[in-house]
């Protein structure tokens, strides 16, 4: 090859260099667009949801704090309201339990008394039928 035709082809070879990057340069600006395409709508779709979930989230993780406080405080009051009950139930029971054994004995009590009330008239109409007896056997 003479000296021409390398330098001939350097020249060509250099042409090609350059065809090649702006067919490049070409697409890029297209493939960008191309892409843009494809993509931005589902991007745009997604960041739109994505945004409403967050606000979404953040709304409901302040709902969940006011029901964890929620629970917090009424499980403090089932727990004290459980004790007053347990208490009132005991003492109902223990009340009851008392004034029912006052009464037994107070009816015991009096029952004693009739009792013995009871044997002391048996005891007088003893002696007075045996007066009687007495009487008609002397007539």
């Amino acid at each position: 090859m003479s000296e021409e035709e390398i330098r001939t082809e350097i020249s060509d070879k250099k042409d090609d260099i350059t065809r090649i990057e702006e067919d490049a340069a070409k697409k890029e600006a297209g493939a960008e667009k191309k892409i843009e395409g494809v993509w931005d709508d589902k991007i745009n779709e997604t960041k739109t949801r994505l945004d409403a979930a967050e606000i979404e989230l953040k709304e409901a993780k302040e709902e969940a704090d006011k029901w964890v406080k929620k629970r917090d405080k009424l499980s403090v009051e089932v727990k004290s309201l459980t004790k007053q009950y347990d208490n009132y139930v005991k003492g109902k029971d223990k009340d009851l339990k008392d004034l029912l054994t006052n009464i037994d004995k107070e009816k015991k009590s009096k029952i004693k008394d009739l009792d013995k009330d009871i044997k002391k008239l048996e005891k007088q109409l003893e002696k007075v039928m045996d007066e009687k007896l007495k009487e008609k056997i002397t007539e």
